[in-house]
């Protein structure tokens, strides 16, 4: 019986560490050939001895279990980095057929505290990174379609937040971008269909070292030898599902993952339309309509999906 990833090769993003690397282990396990991203640069154990790189650390765990992976060292928020690391799924195994995008950091701090440094970084990697290999991917999967290769397979699956669902106050940056990986993965939907890809984000929940701060003391394993809620062992059969030929009829969705539970977050959809009595709305207009609808409304609702974070296996 084969394996539902077997023939395909993938591209992990921040694969070396936390959610990244147990996505890159579960692509392998499902018989994918992984190209394993990563940032970290090789340093030093406590001996002072050189140490791999976590990328290629991850790239090795996967070959010890008899699968194919090679590891990429790169910032690809860069946009000629993006390219190399295409280029290197291409040479290394033919062709590419999964990209999963993860790299990602965090600048936490109120929007009246946040510097211009700490809004452009995040945005950089985040946004601009997604962008980046996202850009490289579609023109191979588009440059094979258009020389008339039948049977393209592409897909993609985008790392959103429930900080862009939720509106988390100390997040802006991070929320921002997170909304616009988003926008990105639905624009990208819509583009690439015609050519046999799909694109597709999820909102993951996980306690990483880039989060160990944010879930400190939340959701912990209530015995010892429990799998944590919070695991990202959790997260990665998912994006596993949405590498696989068995989600070919998945496109354009957002999915919230974490603990054991999986949410597919619904479109937006208009609350109230309200139509001018005359050629062109007033402010005396608009007062009169507005002002009752939403002081009818709940105090302190806003667009933001907050009853996102209540979500819970079970």
């Amino acid at each position: 019986m084969s394996l539902p990833l077997e023939g395909l090769s993938a591209i992990v993003t921040g694969a070396g560490r936390g959610l990244g690397r147990a996505e890159a282990l579960e692509l392998a396990r499902l018989g994918a050939a992984v190209v394993v991203n990563d940032y970290g640069q090789p340093g030093r154990d406590g001996s002072g001895a050189a140490s791999a790189a976590p990328a290629e650390e991850v790239a090795a765990e996967i070959r010890a279990t008899g699968g194919r992976a090679v590891a990429h060292l790169g910032d690809i928020a860069d946009f000629e980095t993006a390219r190399a690391l295409t280029d290197l799924a291409v040479t290394e195994f033919g062709k590419l057929d999964v990209l999963v995008n993860n790299a990602g950091i965090l600048r936490d701090r109120m929007v009246f505290s946040m510097s211009e440094e700490e809004w452009d970084s995040v945005i950089r990697v985040h946004l601009k990174g997604h962008f980046n290999t996202t850009h490289f991917a579609a023109v191979h999967w588009r440059t094979r379609a258009k020389a008339g290769e039948t049977g393209v397979y592409g897909r993609i699956v985008n790392t959103s937040s429930e900080a862009f669902l939720a509106g988390s106050a100390g997040q802006p940056n991070y929320a921002a971008a997170k909304g616009g990986i988003v926008g990105l993965t639905t624009s990208t939907a819509l583009a690439l269909a015609r050519y046999g890809v799909t694109a597709n984000a999820i909102c993951p929940r996980a306690r990483t070292r880039m989060t160990e701060d944010v879930f400190a003391g939340f959701a912990e394993p209530t015995a010892e030898g429990d799998l944590d809620p919070l695991s990202p062992e959790h997260v990665a059969p998912l994006v596993g599902y949405l590498a696989s030929p068995a989600a070919a009829g998945v496109n354009g969705q957002l999915l919230v993952v974490h603990g054991g539970m999986v949410a597919i977050v619904d479109r937006p959809r208009v609350a109230a339309k309200f139509d001018t009595a005359k050629e062109a709305f007033t402010y005396e207009e608009l007062d009169g309509l507005l002002t009752p609808h939403y002081a009818s409304r709940p105090a302190g609702e806003t667009f933001a999906a907050s009853e996102v974070l209540g979500l819970k296996k079970g």
